[in-house]
């Protein structure tokens, strides 16, 4: 049986969120801390983290921004942040806190915050436009938002694993006017973007990162499979009859980048970052 036979819905991607949360954390643990060092935070800042899920990069911000600051991890789904509730209150985060609420209608008066971040998130809003300019409102004068987003499906961890399945699948990647995880991945696009929204000082760079998943191929396939939510239309469209040549595909192709217990690969992503 493969992902493509279990009913895909919230409440899925939250088991398995649960379920691989230690060894998700672990694989994007280096892409955290780029994002980190790239924002910068100070203590005492006030900082929202945008599309948060559960809670990183903003429990990592908080060791940083001290008891005389606070961050607040905003996402849509309450089930996400909770975990990341437990997650800081594990780590005895006291200057922590969740909100639930759409980036693109944030619940904060103009001026709240001296840093914004967003990892893997603002390729994700229905309008990033509006959640640009929501952001940048948000922020004080002076305040940056720096963002990390996907770089091209052609890298190893894409191209191994849903670039097989696309071998499988007729039709597009991603599914026209749905989520696209590579919408900012030309050079560029993210820093028009907020420069449309007014955001000054814009600077864009692109760094490959390590990205180890921590455990087995089979683990891998199974938790990108599972938590891989724009790439459900394409893994729907697999004919049932194929999957074992996909999955066997798959499995020698993520074999390439084993070492010991590892498999190491190295990930594409882009920094930007603006001031208001």
């Amino acid at each position: 049986m493969t992902l493509k036979d279990s009913k895909w819905s919230a409440s899925y991607r939250l088991i398995a969120a649960e379920k691989w949360k230690a060894k998700s954390a672990a694989m994007g643990r280096d892409v955290t801390q780029a994002l980190v060092q790239f924002a910068n935070p100070q203590p005492g800042m006030k900082v929202l983290d945008l599309a948060s899920g559960t809670g990183e990069p903003a429990i990592s911000l908080a060791s940083k921004v001290g008891s005389t600051g606070h961050v607040t991890a905003l996402d849509l789904s309450a089930e996400l942040l909770e975990i990341a509730n437990q997650r800081a209150q594990a780590r005895q985060l006291t200057n922590f806190s969740t909100r639930q609420a759409d980036a693109q209608d944030l619940p904060f008066p103009n001026h709240s915050f001296d840093l914004i971040t967003c990892r893997f998130g603002v390729m994700f809003f229905e309008d990033s436009q509006k959640a640009l300019a929501e952001t940048f409102r948000v922020l004080k004068p002076g305040g940056r938002a720096c963002f990390l987003a996907w770089g091209p499906f052609d890298q190893p961890y894409w191209s191994s694993t849903m670039g097989i399945v696309h071998k499988y699948a007729e039709g597009p990647i991603m599914a026209p006017g749905g989520p696209n995880m590579f919408r900012f991945a030309e050079p560029g696009s993210l820093s028009v973007a907020l420069e449309k929204a007014e955001f000054t000082e814009v600077h864009e760079e692109t760094k490959t990162l390590p990205w180890t998943w921590p455990g087995s191929v089979e683990e891998l396939w199974e938790y990108a499979q599972a938590v891989s939510t724009p790439f459900r239309p394409l893994l729907d469209r697999v004919p049932v009859e194929d999957w074992d040549a996909v999955n066997a595909e798959v499995r020698r192709a993520v074999a390439q980048y084993v070492r010991e217990d590892k498999i190491e690969f190295g990930v594409v992503v882009v920094l930007a970052s603006s001031k208001a």
